[in-house]
Order: C-alpha cells, then structure tokens, then sequence
C-alpha cells in the first residue's frame, strides 16, 4: 500500500516509476551480450590474463561442518545464478555470454590436519594466496572456485573465489547470505527455502543495451559531456617517476579515526545538510589540493549501481565508477567546498546510470599507458559493516587477506 501511494505520488509530480519500467526476461535462444561493464574486463583480459580482478573470500569455520550440505548448498547457489554458469566467447568478432543450463560442482578438499602444526599454517597462508590470484580462463571457465582446507577435524578453511567480471562485492553479500540459509536447510534435511529470482543478470545485459540508447543515452552523455570537458591529469608528487605503463605494484596503508572525530565529521555534516560520504570527499579533495597546488580535481567513486529492485538480490557484475570532478577555485571556505561537493555528487547519482565503460566509449580521451584515463586516484566509503557469515551450527570468522 505504501509503495502504491508512494509511486501515484511520484507520477503527479512528473516521475517515471520504477516499477513500470521492471527489466523483462530475455527469449532464452537470442545471443546473449556483455553489459558494458563486462565489456571492459573482457577486453582488458584479452591485453592478457591477470588475476587483478579477483574476488577472494576466506572463512575459518570450527565446529564439525557437513561437507555434503556445504557443496549443495554450493550447487544450489550455482544453479540459481546464471552468472556463475556464465563463460565468455568471441562470435562474429563480438564477445558473447554463454550460459551453461547445468553445472555439477565438486568441492575439493585439501586435508592438512597430518602436517605439523607450524608447517600447516604455511601451508594454509600459500593455498589462501594461491586461491586468491589463480587465473580464471574466462572462454572455459569456470569463474567461480571453491575450496576446503581441512587444519584439524574441527577447524577448516573456506576459500571462495569469484572472477569480477561475474561478480561484485554486493554479490559476496548475496552469496554468503545465500549460502548461510541453504547450508542450514540442508543440514536439517529441507527443502532450499530461497525465493525464486525475478530475472538473471543476462537479462539486465540484454535490458542495459536496449534500454541505454537515443534520448536515453543522450541525457546521460550531455551531461557528462559537460562536466569533464577538458579534464585534467592529477600530477601527484611520487617519489619516483610514473612508469610509462602502469605496474599496478602497491601497497596499503591504515588510519584509524578516534570515535570523538568521528562524530564531529557526523555532526558537522548534519549542520550542512550532506552525507558524510560527501563530507569525507572534500577533506580527501583538500588534501590533494595541498599535494598538488591543483584547483581542478577529479576523483573516481564506486558505486553498487543496484537502483532496480529486481536486481539486488543478482549475483552479477553490477558495480559502475562515478567521475566526481570539484573546483576548488577562489580559497573557499570548507563549508563552501562541502557545498560544492553536494552540488557535484547529486548530479553523478542522478546520471549514474551511464557505465563508466560507454562513458569512456563516447568522450574517447587520449589514452596512456602510463594512467587511468579521466581520474587517477578513487575514494571509496563502504557505508555497511564486513560481510556477515553465519553457518549452521559453525564459529566462523573471515581469514585475512594475505599480501
């Protein structure tokens, strides 16, 4: 009822709803194309195989896990997700999906628990490491791996593996939520309670490509055509010169903000109206200002691009990149640069629907190897708490990511 009234609302005043524009079904026997995000990371795997666009997940379980119910509930979540049955090949020059109706997936189990106990953790630390950059043929496939590595008879690891261009980090939300009911159910002798999907993710290609054209396409595009004419390089003071191609060689680095910054940051933003991803974005623009003595400054922001109902619940590659560019002319104040960067944020939500791919496809940049085109760092703020897993009846913890 809320949403009835909500939706008669929103056509009063002018808006298209959603819900009359819900993304159909494609016929099954026409070929299936690349979204445009896929696109890109079918063609930058062409330029050659690179385990960068890995999707690793480590789960510690202890407890005595039921391994039978673990690898159907594996099956299961591949039989639901036409993306994970999904491989990638050239036909007449184009790359295309090709969708596997069955996949029979046998789980392998590595069985440590014989080896001392500091050798097994060696062990265990190169097989996380070797899950977590293994290379994914994405003509063969499959492009999702998963692994059991027994370190006793009550302590295991879980090493999943997705390849990007089938997934996302929304997706490993909806695979662990997934699979925590699925493991229970057939722990218990049931029947899979989850709901039947509404579409697949080669549904939403096929809709993007039809849907993503004429007056459509061109509100989209006239408005990025706008903001980043003439966009600027970021010339960073490294220590060392850029290499003219890109290593993508680098490390990490943490900083923990104290809980009394924290609700400064919190209420400082509730005083000037904006979120604090916003009030973030121009501390972090500050800062590249200071860097860089550069008033013209863009940063690149991901974002779940998940604005359709029907497809939050997908496992697919459905993460788009935004292009924030914020002036930072005429010494403002930081209020006023708070301001500007609201003004600047609004307008990328409003036009994200545009992928970054076909974004690059129409303003066509000159390229060099030795950057990313239009921006060259990106912020990012995870507004959500780490993925939660639960097992039936299991402790389970994430492994930390091995370096």
């Amino acid at each position: 009822a809320k949403r009835a009234l909500i939706e008669l609302r929103l056509k009063k005043k002018g808006f298209v709803v959603s819900g009359e524009q819900r993304i159909p079904k494609r016929q099954k026997h026409s070929p299936v194309p690349l979204s445009f995000a896929q696109q890109r990371l079918w063609f930058l795997n062409q330029l050659g195989t690179s385990s960068a666009y890995n999707l690793p997940l480590s789960i510690r379980l202890k407890g005595l896990p039921n391994i039978k119910a673990l690898e159907e509930s594996l099956n299961e979540i591949i039989q639901r997700h036409e993306a994970l049955r999904t491989t990638f090949r050239s036909a007449g020059g184009r790359p295309v999906q090709i969708i596997a109706e069955n996949i029979s997936f046998k789980m392998p189990l590595i069985d440590l628990s014989g080896q001392p106990k500091a050798e097994r953790g060696v062990a265990a630390e190169r097989l996380i490491r070797d899950e977590a950059t293994r290379r994914f043929d994405l003509a063969k496939g499959p492009l999702f791996s998963a692994v059991l590595v027994r370190l006793s008879e009550e302590e295991h690891i879980l090493l999943l593996t997705m390849h990007h261009i089938v997934s996302d980090g929304w997706s490993m939300g909806v695979f662990t939520s997934e699979l925590a009911a699925l493991y229970k159910a057939y722990c218990n002798g049931e029947a899979p309670p989850l709901p039947e999907l509404p579409i697949q993710y080669a549904d939403f290609a096929h809709w993007q490509r039809e849907w993503l054209q004429g007056e459509v396409l061109e509100n989209q595009l006239s408005y990025w055509r706008e903001q980043l004419e003439g966009v600027p390089v970021l010339q960073l003071p490294t220590d060392h010169l850029r290499p003219a191609v890109q290593t993508y060689r680098g490390a990490s680095q943490s900083l923990l903000l104290s809980a009394t910054l924290t609700e400064a940051l919190n209420a400082l933003s509730q005083a000037e109206g904006v979120t604090l991803f916003m009030t973030l974005l121009a501390a972090f623009n500050t800062l590249l200002y200071r860097h860089t003595g550069q008033e013209d400054i863009v940063v690149g922001s991901p974002i779940a691009n998940r604005n359709r109902v029907e497809i939050e619940g997908l496992i697919g590659f459905f993460l788009n990149s935004l292009t924030m560019r914020t002036d930072l002319s005429g010494n403002p104040t930081f209020r006023e640069l708070i301001r500007r960067v609201q003004g600047v944020a609004l307008g990328a939500y409003e036009h994200q629907d545009l992928p970054f791919e076909k974004l690059l496809e129409e303003l066509n940049p000159e390229r060099d190897m030795s950057h990313t085109p239009l921006f060259q760092v990106m912020f990012n703020m995870i507004n959500v708490r780490d993925i939660a897993i639960e097992l039936h009846n299991l402790s389970v913890e994430r492994v930390s990511s091995v370096e």
